[in-house]
């Protein structure tokens, strides 16, 4: 029995039980390691011009022994003769293949090996008691048997092997957990999920079912050899190769969803770093999209296998919606399972990000339904992008927003709004509430809407505090119609205003002020605010979860129509009867507050006074 050659068993404890999280990722690294194994042979045989050798003759083979348990992963690659079992195998975390390109001074583009440091194939220990490696390198007349139950050691014997390549056996170890990984259905899913993409095919002998048969007789069964793997990723061919229907069905299919993508994005980038992709924007959200629980990220394939199912890194969060992979050659961690933060991959992640962003311009300008649809179920992520970032993401995004025009009757842009703009108008107008219709009834957009200028809807609760973070735009800056001053000559006159102070101070500090003035027109009575804090921030904030300390609360101003009936009413009764009118003017209040669809503290109470006064 031989002793591994780097401090064994605490270093074999730690590949075993520390770098892989994931038990399943054994057959991954094995069929990775056999496909290097044939590309080394492929690109030997290349340089040796070698006949008899021909790519359509490589395969990895994977057999299942339920009855002794064991997982066999057969190449016919170029094998490994004793001393290179010795040196591969017995010296832990040390890459043949890193060896085989440094030898043959290679480059990432010459062949596609996949391994880098020389510790997957320790992974099977994690499934297995005892591994064998029976090997015969190509040319070569004698084959090897490596052996070995874990940090114990190992053995190298004198083996009997008809072809080259290199046999892993794999005894796995006793217990439930182990079970699945001698079910056919299990070691398909795996190698779709993991090594789908392998360029040599993954051969497997499958049971077929036969269910044509008789009652009370069992289905009838045939054994045939199948292929596992596609080989050829959709993201590798060209794109006049590809048909739409291929494209719906790869996303559908790996992405579980059961509608069509909205916009299919392939890209192949060369340069500094090269890659390619292949991108979807959904049509749908998905259930949990925005929730704590949903997960961004693209799938990480290296030369076809996949390293992670969601890499966060290549994606900013306000493009969370997109799905897709990337194919790289990129740095990895030790257990090939995470990513290193590089270089490489800032740069396919801003290639990536700047795509996504001319995709949604051209749907914007070319596309227009499609573009709205699509900001409807994922506008708010990207406004909340701009408010995330305390703005600094604003140049990217808002060219990309929506807003419902009360003028136009759509959604524009706030480009639109702008070419629409007339020369004399100082702000950009907006107005918050839970709908277009709730809003296109509010009193303060009268006077704005008089004098010719347009509103924007808002109704997302992250609107307005990514307005505030936009701050301006062609030079103009947003104003709430609910605000303060709106640049119109006579929208803040006041008037009456004995009458105002009285009515403050029967309301107390519920309101900052009352105001009577002209700018509503048509009803009697409206909340305005003062200061940072609008009464659509008010609900959203004391709305939050865990919000802790007193409610946050705007500086309301109840402004009361000038013109109204309701102003003459209590000017004749400040004039006569004053005790009377602290009810209207909590009367007022309430129905102010229904306006905004703020809940009152004591609805009983104004109902009582609203009968009061009626009758």
């Amino acid at each position: 029995m031989k002793q591994f050659k780097a401090e064994s068993k605490k270093v074999l404890d730690l590949m075993i039980n520390s770098i892989y999280t994931n038990k399943e990722i054994f057959l991954r690294e094995l069929l990775s390691n056999a496909s290097d194994a044939i590309d080394k042979l492929y690109y030997k045989s290349l340089q040796l011009q070698a006949t008899g050798l021909s790519r359509n003759d490589f395969k990895i083979t994977i057999s299942i022994d339920k009855q002794n348990r064991t997982l066999t992963i057969s190449d016919n690659g170029i094998g490994m003769n004793k001393e290179e079992l010795e040196n591969n195998l017995g010296i832990i975390a040390k890459s043949g293949s890193q060896d085989f390109k440094k030898v043959n001074d290679l480059k990432e583009e010459d062949i596609n090996i996949i391994g880098q440091f020389g510790v997957g194939f320790y992974s099977g220990f994690m499934v297995s008691d005892k591994v064998e490696v029976i090997s015969k390198a190509y040319g070569a007349e004698n084959a090897y048997l490596w052996v070995s139950s874990g940090a114990s050691g190992y053995e190298v014997k004198d083996a009997v092997k008809a072809q080259n390549g290199t046999d892993v056996v794999l005894h796995l170890k006793d217990g439930e957990e182990y079970n699945e990984f001698l079910e056919e259905y299990t070691i398909k899913n795996l190698v779709k999920k993991y090594s789908n993409y392998i360029s040599y095919p993954i051969l497997m002998e499958c049971t077929k079912y036969d269910y044509d048969v008789a009652d009370g007789e069992e289905p009838r069964t045939t054994k045939s050899v199948e292929t596992l793997n596609s080989m050829i990723p959709l993201w590798k061919k060209a794109k006049n190769q590809v048909e739409e229907s291929e494209y719906e069905n790869f996303y559908k299919d790996s992405f579980h969803d059961i509608n069509a993508p909205l916009k299919t994005i392939h890209m192949s980038v060369e340069g500094m770093v090269d890659f390619k992709a292949l991108l979807f924007i959904p049509s749908s959200a998905p259930y949990n999209y925005y929730t704590k629980e949903y997960e961004k990220g693209l799938k990480l394939y290296t030369n076809g296998v996949l390293i992670t199912e969601k890499c966060k890194d290549l994606l900013p969060d306000y493009y969370s919606f997109v799905k897709g992979v990337v194919d790289t050659e990129i740095e990895l961690n030790l257990s090939r399972e995470t990513v290193q933060q590089t270089k490489s991959l800032k740069t396919i992640a801003t290639a990536v990000e700047k795509k996504i962003k001319q995709e949604l311009e051209n749907l914007l300008t070319n596309e227009r339904e499609k573009y709205e649809n699509f900001f409807k179920v994922f506008g708010a992520g990207i406004k909340f992008g701009i408010y995330s970032s305390y703005g600094m993401n604003k140049n990217n995004l808002q060219d990309l927003l929506l807003y419902y025009s009360v003028k136009q009757d759509k959604y524009i842009t706030l480009k639109e709004y702008m070419q629409n703009a007339s020369s004399e108008q100082k702000y950009i107008y907006y107005a918050t509430g839970r709908t277009v219709e709730s809003i296109k009834l509010m009193p303060q957009l009268e006077k704005v809407l008089d004098n010719g200028f347009d509103v924007l809807c808002m109704t997302d609760d992250v609107d307005e505090f990514a307005i505030r973070f936009i701050g301006e735009y062609e030079q103009k800056q947003f104003r709430s119609v609910s605000g303060g001053d709106l640049g119109l000559d006579d929208n803040l006159l006041d008037c009456h205003t004995e009458l105002a102070n009285y009515l403050k101070e029967a309301l107390g500090d519920r309101v900052e002020k009352v105001r009577i003035s002209t700018r509503i027109k048509n009803h009697p009575v409206c909340f305005t605010t003062e200061g940072e804090i609008s009464l659509e921030m008010e609900k959203v904030l004391n709305a939050m979860p865990n919000q802790a300390g007193s409610p946050i609360k705007a500086k309301r101003i109840l402004e009361i129509n000038e013109q109204s009936k309701i102003c003459a009413k209590m000017l004749n009764l400040f004039e006569n009867d004053k005790d009377s009118l602290s009810e209207y003017a909590e009367v007022l209040y309430g129905l102010a507050e229904l306006i905004e669809g703020i809940q009152n503290d004591k609805p009983t109470e104004l109902v009582d006074k609203i009968c009061n006064l009626i009758s």
